[in-house]
């Protein structure tokens, strides 16, 4: 933590944000999931893809990973300084959320693979301010958020490529 101690309302409150906080983040990847699931098998894999594509079966367990590590940060921020001492650091969490389903619709749902080019760059600086603004209220949460901006920019670069070829 950097400065900061933590507030210590209780176990039974941290457990129930940590809970809220899971809940939060898998609910937001079960939207995800809702777009993707139908064009994951029928419009995706006609696209012509680029050497680095990952197979499919990497994804469900890397982003159940990372949303969990995404919940974890949000849930240490909310610890340390609550929802409303933390807006500007909540507020970019909410976006990147956002933002995150918001990729899928757009690339998954709409097809639009530019669209959705411009958005992930969007996202992954969205992703990045965040990573910067927690790390400033707690150092483990801003590393929490490390991989995400690693992997977001891996998709990025695939977004990339998967545009240029198609």
């Amino acid at each position: 933590m950097s400065g900061a101690t933590m507030r210590a309302p209780g176990r039974a409150h941290d457990l129930f944000g940590l809970a809220a906080f899971v809940a939060l983040c898998f609910g937001v990847s079960a939207l995800g999931a809702l777009v993707t699931a139908h064009s994951v098998t029928t419009w995706y894999p006609t696209l012509n893809m680029p050497a680095f594509n990952p197979p499919d079966w990497v994804f469900g367990p890397v982003w159940t990973l990372l949303y969990l590590m995404i919940a974890l940060a949000g849930w240490r921020v909310w610890r340390v300084r609550g929802l409303v001492c933390a807006h500007p650091e909540m507020a970019f969490y909410a976006l990147q959320l956002i933002l995150n389903v918001a990729w899928s619709l757009i690339f998954f749902g709409a097809h639009s693979i530019g669209f959705a080019l411009a958005e992930i760059l969007l996202l992954l600086t969205v992703i990045a301010i965040n990573v910067v603004m927690f790390w400033r209220v707690d150092r483990v949460a801003g590393w929490l958020l490390v991989p995400y901006a690693v992997w977001v920019s891996f998709a990025s670069a695939l977004n990339f490529a998967l545009w240029r070829l198609n």
